[in-house]
């Protein structure tokens, strides 16, 4: 996700800096870090850690491609159709030369179309112009031309952000928002679908599946967005939705939580009867619970869960088989007090165990470099240590770096040295 804006991330979600983490860890804490990995489970040999490097078994390498707010792509509103093909064409040829495999293209960002779609507008975020057809067909060109490249193309919606601001009377008229007032709901200066209509799960289903029946792309992928991140002092305000839908549950988180189960549950099964090969992920923010909430959580002190904020119960759709991959955003250094990278990723590779969901990790490259990050992130080698960690672990099946434009900058060389040091050769990813 990011007010510096991570995926989609205006506002810091899903690749939440480290304050939201809480408490006991701030933004700018610097953690020591030992040039040592981990050893990750015991009986992991340094044999078998090293076979890892020389064996080409099949692994996700991905990268994220974020266009709202113009993140990573286009690089600016108005370009014209040549340049905004030619820079997503660089952005695939960065992935080729990376030893990537895949790019997740967000394809859906504000409740709008990087296609033409009969649902909802052109995104503003191509023209300038919120409904103005940009003269081709980006999702379609990404999609061939991905293919071509042996890439595949995970299309990346956002399921209930309508915009980046309160004002409706911005959106265009046609806009489905304006058309149905009562759909949508304002919260921490933006705009949401309310999750717990029924016709609003429908519509938001339909307007994504339309790119699952219109496209041979490879997956359908979510980010971390589902009831917004909580906002201090604002409250969404869902009462009379409760009341009209909620009877049946003990309180209104358990009710949220139910809608987005519908969400994830009903999507999985209309994506397997339009296309039974094309994939279903989910990208969430690293924490499901802390083990102080729940024994079953992980080893952290993070200031948002997503089971208790986002009312969106990762874990449980792993167990219940009702994904394809998970990609949690594991977005801390090893070591981190709060959430550290060498606790989450092995209760990650446990809670996916025996479920047929594969597990690939959400990698921070954004945030190397960066001189408000802790001292860690100043070092070259730290994502590379990550996947050394990650490689005495069976359950993990690839990493996924956010983003595009920091796949290409490469800002201290952080990637460039996992290439050098993990992607000697070109793989497939799993299926």
């Amino acid at each position: 996700m990011r007010q510096i804006a991570r995926r989609g991330f205006v506002a810091g979600a899903a690749g939440v800096v480290a304050g939201v983490v809480a408490g006991t860890a701030g933004a700018g804490e610097a953690v020591a870090v030992t040039q040592t990995v981990p050893k990750a489970r015991t009986g992991a040999s340094s044999e078998q850690q090293a076979r890892s490097h020389s064996v080409a078994r099949r692994e996700l390498r991905g990268m994220w491609v974020a266009t709202v707010a113009n993140i990573d792509w286009p690089s600016a509103p108005g370009l014209t159709a040549a340049e905004q093909q030619a820079e997503l064409i660089g952005y695939l040829d960065e992935a080729v030369d990376r030893r990537l495999n895949a790019v997740i293209l967000q394809v859906r960002p504000t409740a709008d179309a990087l296609w033409p779609s009969p649902y909802e507008p052109w995104a503003q975020y191509l023209t300038g112009v919120q409904g103005q057809d940009p003269g081709w067909d980006p999702l379609g060109t990404a999609v061939r031309e991905a293919h071509r490249r042996g890439l595949e193309l995970h299309a990346w919606f956002n399921p209930y952000r309508v915009a980046n601001h309160t004002d409706p009377s911005r959106l265009i008229p046609t806009h489905p928002a304006r058309l149905h007032p009562d759909w949508v709901l304002p919260y921490g200066g933006k705009l949401y679908y309310n999750p717990g209509l029924p016709e609003v799960r429908r519509f938001v289903q339909d307007a994504m599946l339309d790119a699952v029946r219109r496209y041979d792309i490879d997956a359908v992928h979510w980010d971390d967005y589902f009831y917004p991140y909580p906002v201090a002092g604002q409250v969404f305000d869902d009462d009379a939705t409760y009341a009209k839908y909620g009877a049946d549950f003990p309180d209104k988180a358990a009710w949220r939580r139910d809608n987005t189960d519908k969400l994830v549950r009903e999507t999985a099964e209309r994506i397997k009867k339009i296309k039974k090969n094309v994939r279903f992920g989910i990208s969430p923010f690293g924490v499901w619970r802390n083990v102080a909430t729940d024994p079953l959580g992980s080893d952290t002190k993070a200031g948002v869960q997503t089971y208790d904020d986002l009312h969106a119960d990762t874990r449980g759709w792993v167990k219940k088989g009702w994904i394809d991959y998970i990609c949690p955003q594991i977005y801390w250094n090893i070591g981190f007090a709060a959430a550290d990278y060498a606790k989450l990723l092995p209760w990650w590779d446990e809670v996916v165990r025996g479920t047929g969901v594969d597990l690939f990790v959400g990698e921070a490259l954004y945030k190397a470099g960066d001189p408000v990050q802790p001292a860690a992130w100043q070092d070259p080698a730290e994502l590379s240590r990550h996947l050394d960690f990650a490689a005495a672990y069976d359950q993990v099946r690839g990493h996924v770096y956010f983003s595009g434009k920091d796949v290409v900058t490469d800002r201290i060389g952080t990637m460039a040295q996992v290439v050098a040091d993990h992607y000697r050769h070109r793989v497939r990813p799993p299926r």
